[in-house]
């Protein structure tokens, strides 16, 4: 008798969950709309390349030769208010600025009485790696490890930004931090969605973030990131809803929503092959099958070669069938935890450049991370969009 010890694949019910609202911050702008016009024409808007001077380090610390796309124009005043925001991390900044984001693309806000079971759900690495790093250098430069302020501690801890979000609008449902890497957004998106489909939440906000920082940028430089592809930031939060009590527009359907990983010391194919079943399961779940799904917004990791083995097992499942092939990273550079999260919303801004009216769309998004984690998600756009 034989046994299979390949990894499974984390698998979701079928039943579809609707995304009734957006928002988004990328180095193309604010909104899915300049990131989708972003991606048809391959430039960010006025033609921005980034930069490499040191600003945005502290005084006296240089940053690594890497291009980086900073959120253009980003003011978290306008979005958020001027309360409190000295505090707060880059991160929570953009995490919180997504979901406000979100929250204000809906019809109506969410109402007093439904605030119980309204739920905050995102995903990210480490958190604030800058917040992380400048609290423990304190803690050797300060003359005492204790005069470090305690004020910036929050900011250290992963579930700051979802904490936050809820704090501010009073929402005490389901509340979690995922760290999942590359494939962050995608986990908070399946999280999200068993939430809603179990009765957990009957609303829930999901996505992830990722800042630009010099302790970041530096770890991409030495993890050995190409030359000439830069380092970005940004987020994505998408509001999850039953579809069969979602009263607001749909925007598109999670019909599945799959995680798997495979050890990397497996080899490529190992991790091509666990990103095929992801697939597989996916498309097995929404009764789709390769032919039909018109366009993949495809991520990987910048680090040589994880392109491939996402083209590979994306390739596999998909048995031959060729669509329209979205890439995010080549126009946004590298923004990791992030990445899945705006892998999305350039989906959702790609079919708003795109509108078929009168015909439904599939499309599918596909995540590879360096330490063998891969996921998928299958989306429905429903005919005549609004």
């Amino acid at each position: 008798m034989t046994t299979d010890t390949a990894p499974a694949t984390h698998r979701t019910a079928s039943t579809a969950v609707i995304i009734t609202g957006y928002g988004v911050l990328s180095p193309a702008g604010i909104g899915g709309k300049v990131l989708g016009e972003a991606l048809r024409t391959g430039t960010l808007p006025s033609g921005e390349s980034g930069t490499t001077e040191p600003g945005g380090a502290p005084p006296g610390e240089a940053l690594p030769p890497l291009r980086r796309l900073p959120v253009p124009d980003f003011d978290p005043r306008e979005h958020l208010g001027h309360k409190g925001l000295s505090s707060l991390s880059r991160t929570a900044v953009l995490g919180m600025t997504a979901c406000e984001l979100a929250l204000r693309s809906l019809p109506e806000p969410v109402p007093e009485e439904q605030r119980s079971t309204t739920g905050v759900v995102l995903g990210t690495s480490t958190g604030s790696a800058r917040a992380i790093g400048e609290f423990f250098r304190d803690t050797y430069e300060q003359e005492r490890p204790y005069l470090v302020s305690p004020a910036l501690f929050p900011g250290i801890l992963l579930n700051h930004a979802a904490g936050q979000v809820a704090m501010r609008h009073g929402f005490t449902g389901v509340n979690a931090s995922l760290a999942g890497g590359r494939i962050s957004g995608l986990s908070a998106l399946r999280y999200a969605r068993n939430a809603v489909l179990t009765g957990q939440a009957g609303r829930v906000l999901a996505g992830s973030m990722e800042e630009l920082s010099p302790q970041g940028a530096w770890a991409w430089h030495r993890a050995g990131l190409p030359a000439g592809h830069p380092v970005g930031e940004g987020g994505a939060v998408f509001v999850l809803e039953r579809g069969t009590t979602a009263a607001h527009r749909t925007v598109a359907e999670l019909h599945a929503c799959e995680t798997g990983f495979a050890p990397p010391e497996d080899g490529p194919a190992a991790v091509a092959e666990a990103l095929a079943r992801c697939v597989t399961d996916a498309l097995a779940a929404g009764g789709v099958t390769p032919d039909q799904v018109e366009v993949v917004s495809a991520g990987a990791t910048a680090l040589r070669g994880w392109s491939a083995v996402e083209a590979r097992g994306r390739g596999r499942a998909l048995d031959g069938c060729r669509p329209v092939v979205l890439r995010a990273q080549d126009v946004l550079g590298e923004t990791h935890s992030a990445g899945a999260a705006l892998q999305l919303a350039a989906l959702l801004g790609f079919w708003e450049q795109e509108a078929v009216p009168g015909r439904a769309r599939w499309g599918l998004v596909t995540a590879v991370g360096a330490d063998g984690s891969v996921a998928a998600a299958l989306l429905r756009r429903p005919p005549a969009v609004s």
